[in-house]
């Protein structure tokens, strides 16, 4: 009994929505001990609140005390007769409401000024008796009287704001000193402790305060990381409500005084009819607005250069004049969301302009419970729901979930200016959901290598089983899901022995080449492959050895080349699905030709035999009859051996899928001048009444040295689609296919003309206009969405380029090029326009030859199958996946490539 409990405890201590739930309260404990998830939220704050398309007041300008102007007019601290001669500029040009940012704590005496006051106290009568004494020495006590001139200046203005400072902090007691009365008439009242308490204050000078018209507070409180989200819009002296100079900024240039200004509990504060949403402490969010086009928020001009006149003051006519020091050295600046330093000056500019546009940032009273509601959800999810799901699913779960939080903060943030902290709730997802997958994974992982280690001999043990019924391909696919090692490779060399006895050679080499790559030494693996290799270029038609043309071993490993009709096989080119392409040759006139065949009688029975035996002929007939010199030549059709075989132009070059690639494409002009001809053998084709239906780069050839190209496989996906084969071909390559083609409808030459037009966008950008990552999302594309723009892809085409290719690629065939000669002579006529290289050698190695034959139709088939079997399974499809590749099955669909004459390879002719 005891041991049944303790599995169960084991048991319930491995479980997800346990492990979910130690998650869930381990990130609670540290959001409440730590900063780091704060830091992340205002991280968040920061990047969301400044994307708002809310725009600042123009109703405010800033004056900086900067490095310019430090450089004209001296060292800080300047004579206060520089600061009273800007204002009265600034009071005769009528600025509305004037806010200084420089502090006037400290009286500024003259030494000169006091020794004419101590002149005067000691001459007495006798000054006073010399009337022209008394003036000298009364202008001189003016003129050195800088503090009083300032004060005067105020006065005479009568809408200049200066500034006092705070100490924050809880009081205990009473004031040191009462509110000095120039300040006090600048108060609210605030018995009700609404605002920030503060314990004692710095003040302006007497004189200067009584003649200015009011007097607010410069403290910002910094968050945690030093960073200023938050403006106090009133700190509380002991009952009374001191304004900031933002709050009295916007009051005055409303014509308002702090009278107007009062608390509204639960809101925040009423400045007139303005409602200015704050916290508990009277603390604004301001929208720190972004700069734009390289240039900041408000317009900021130097001092010296309003002071000069450089600057005409009547700029700042009916304006709120923010100035303030911006100079390295002088002022403090403050980082902000946006913006990694302002000056108070600025800052105060952002904050006066949400107050008059009520453009602040809200943090409703019930924000917190949404916040914590989100949380609760999501660890709901990570204990209930997720444990639930498949990886999938859940997968797909977490992402949506974590989206739509993160999402519904940045809108909220950027488009109403709410906040609603859901960042926590995001990172709690997120870690949850790492950290059950990574469990799960841990968990499974050492069964999954018992697992495979027991799929491995079950593999193997298979594989024997099937080379043993004689179904070698089958074997080999179940030998290369185990682990090379030395006994698999004792089985895979008799899999090769076994093919090499079936003169399946090109099967056996690739065998040998799998074995090599795990130990090239093994045996006589380096002769048995050189062998293979050499007997995989001669082919096997029909029966045994006896069979008439049939493949023959004789001593000394020397091959009967066998014969297809009047042709002899030289070697094999490549194979598909239908099929095999080979090279042969006309004994009697020394001809080198392609040869295209087809298995119908492997692919068809009874009366679909005889069909597509019918339909094979008429469509070779019908593709014969092309002669033009951008088309391949037809010459010959038969049936030998159960194969039927076309025989055409053997071609020298490589087809234009190599210069389909990013790196390896060719000039525009050379581009145009290819695809034009190939629009012109079109036109041809159209007018006899044929349509390719598979027009794609891989069927169309091209050799650099000649500047020769020729379009092939004119008929043979006709042939496909009309026979219903046993592999399931579809009429054409997916990524190729015009809208009406993959509805299934009646084509015409035009849908020719689509294809070209999109081997026409690959050839130009090394890309195609349509991808998807399943073959049914990219026949949807295909056939609803419109094609990009190429400029979109290669910005220096001309527009005219952009606009034929887009012409090429509309949806309605009536939209398009009508018929190649038009869709020809566009390219022409562009090409006229375009500078660019004369046809001749190209880049690439000219001793490298590529022999080419109809083997891209059977690489187009096998692709084809490939395909679908891709759709069945559920895998994705790449439309810029190679045409050809797979397994050892299909390794020889490629076109032979002969990097390099010799001996063993090359052949005479080609």
């Amino acid at each position: 009994m005891s041991t049944s409990s303790s599995a169960r405890r084991r048991q319930f201590w491995r479980t997800d929505w346990f492990v979910g739930a130690v998650i869930v309260a381990a990130v609670f404990v540290l959001w409440k001990s730590t900063d780091v998830f704060e830091a992340l939220e205002r991280r968040f704050y920061d990047t969301a609140s400044t994307q708002s398309a809310r725009q600042p007041s123009n109703r405010i300008a800033v004056v900086a005390i900067d490095d310019q102007s430090i450089a004209n007019i001296g060292r800080w601290p300047w004579s206060r007769d520089v600061h009273a001669e800007l204002i009265d500029k600034l009071a005769a040009s009528k600025a509305k409401t004037i806010a200084y940012n420089a502090f006037f704590f400290e009286p500024q005496t003259d030494r000169g000024l006091a020794f004419i006051r101590r002149i005067k106290e000691a001459a007495g009568p006798a000054v006073q008796g010399n009337e022209a004494l008394a003036r000298l020495l009364g202008e001189a006590e003016q003129a050195l009287d800088t503090d009083g001139k300032l004060a005067a200046s105020m006065a005479n203005a009568g809408n200049v704001l200066v500034p006092s400072v705070f100490v924050l902090g809880e009081p205990v007691g009473r004031a040191d000193r009462e509110l000095p009365s120039e300040v006090a008439k600048s108060t609210v009242d605030d018995k009700a402790g609404f605002a920030l308490p503060v314990l004692r204050g710095q003040f302006p000078l007497e004189a200067i305060g009584r003649s200015a018209d009011g007097i607010g507070h410069l403290n910002v409180t910094n968050d945690p990381d030093g960073g200023v989200r938050s403006d106090p819009l009133l700190v509380n002296y002991y009952g009374r409500g001191v304004p900031s100079m933002a709050l009295l900024a916007a009051a005055r240039s409303l014509n308002l005084g702090p009278a107007d200004i009062r608390s509204v509990p639960g809101e925040g504060l009423q400045l007139g009819k303005l409602r200015i949403r704050t916290d508990d402490a009277a603390r604004i969010l301001p929208q720190f607005y972004r700069d734009r086009d390289g240039k900041p928020a408000f317009p900021v001009d130097s001092f010296y250069d309003v002071l000069s006149g450089k600057i005409p003051a009547s700029k700042y006519t009916d304006k709120i004049v923010l100035i303030g020091p911006t100079a390295q050295g002088v002022g403090t600046s403050f980082p902000v969301p946006g913006h990694a330093a302002l000056s108070p000056a600025e800052m105060m500019a952002h904050v006066v302009s949400n107050i008059l546009g009520e453009h602040f940032i809200v943090e409703p009273s019930w924000g917190g419970l949404a916040s914590f509601g989100a949380f609760l959800l999501v660890a709901g999810y990570l204990i209930a729901v997720l444990p639930r799901l498949s990886a999938g699913a859940g997968a797909a779960a977490t992402g949506v979930l974590l989206l739509a939080l993160l999402l519904s903060e940045y809108f909220l943030l950027s488009s109403v200016g709410t906040w609603i902290r859901l960042v926590l709730p995001a990172v709690l997802l997120a870690i949850g959901h790492a950290a059950l997958t990574t469990k799960r994974f841990l968990v499974t992982e050492a069964g999954k290598v018992r697992s495979d280690e027991e799929s491995a001999e079950t593999n193997r043990m298979m594989g024997l089983a099937l080379q043993g019924q004689g179904q070698l391909d089958m074997a080999f696919d179940r030998f290369r899901r185990v682990t090379l090692s030395d006994p698999l490779m004792d089985n895979l060399y008799n899999l090769a022995m076994d093919f090499e006895r079936k003169r399946q050679f090109n099967k056996a080499e690739a065998v040998y080449a799998y074995m090599a790559t795990w130990n090239k030494d093994y045996r006589d693996l380096q002769a048995k492959l050189n062998r293979a290799r050499n007997l995989s270029e001669t082919v096997m038609l029909g029966g045994g050895g006896g069979h008439p043309g049939g493949t023959l071993l004789l001593d000394g490993g020397a091959v009967e080349k066998p014969m297809l009709g009047r042709y002899q096989v030289e070697k094999e080119l490549g194979k598909g699905a239908m099929g095999v392409v080979y090279m042969g040759k006309d004994p009697k006139i020394g001809r080198v030709v392609a040869i295209k065949t087809m298995a119908l009688s492997q692919e068809f029975e009874g009366e679909e035999l005889t069909d597509a035996r019918e339909r094979f002929f008429r469509e070779a007939e019908t593709a014969g009859r092309l002669q033009h010199q951008n088309i391949v030549t037809i010459f010959d059709a038969g049936e030998e051996h159960d194969l039927a075989y076309i025989a055409m132009e053997f071609l020298r070059g490589r087809d234009l899928a190599d210069f389909c690639r990013d790196g390896h494409l060719l000039p525009v002009p050379r581009v145009l001048s290819i695809v034009a001809r190939v629009a012109e053998a079109l036109a041809y084709a159209h007018r006899q009444n044929v349509v390719h239906r598979d027009i794609k780069p891989a069927n169309i050839m091209y050799e650099v040295e000649s500047d020769t190209v020729k379009v092939t496989d004119f008929g043979i996906a006709r042939i496909t689609d009309s026979s219903k084969t046993k592999t399931g071909l579809v009429l054409g390559t997916p990524s190729f296919m015009s809208p009406e083609q993959i509805a299934g409808k009646k084509v015409d030459g035009r849908s020719d003309l689509y294809s070209l037009g999109v081997m026409l966008f690959q050839m130009l950008t090394g890309v195609l206009p349509f991808r998807g990552d399943s073959m049914a999302e990219l026949m949807f594309k295909i056939a609803n969405e419109e094609a990009p723009a190429v400029r979109h892809v290669r910005r220096d085409l001309p527009e005219s380029l952009a606009n034929l290719v887009a012409c090429a690629l509309a949806k309605k065939p009536e939209a398009r090029y009508q018929d190649g000669d038009s869709f020809a002579a566009a390219l022409r006529a562009v090409m006229a326009e375009v500078p660019g290289d004369v046809p001749g050698p190209a880049a690439g190695d000219p001793e490298k030859t590529v022999a080419i034959s109809l083997a891209s139709a059977a690489r187009a088939q096998a692709t084809a199958e490939k395909t679908l079997a891709m759709a069945a399974g559920g895998g994705g499809y790449d439309s810029a996946r190679p045409q050809a590749e797979g397994g050892a099955g299909d390794a020889f669909a490629r076109t032979a490539v002969f990097n390099k004459p010799d001996a063993s390879r090359a052949d005479p002719e080609a």
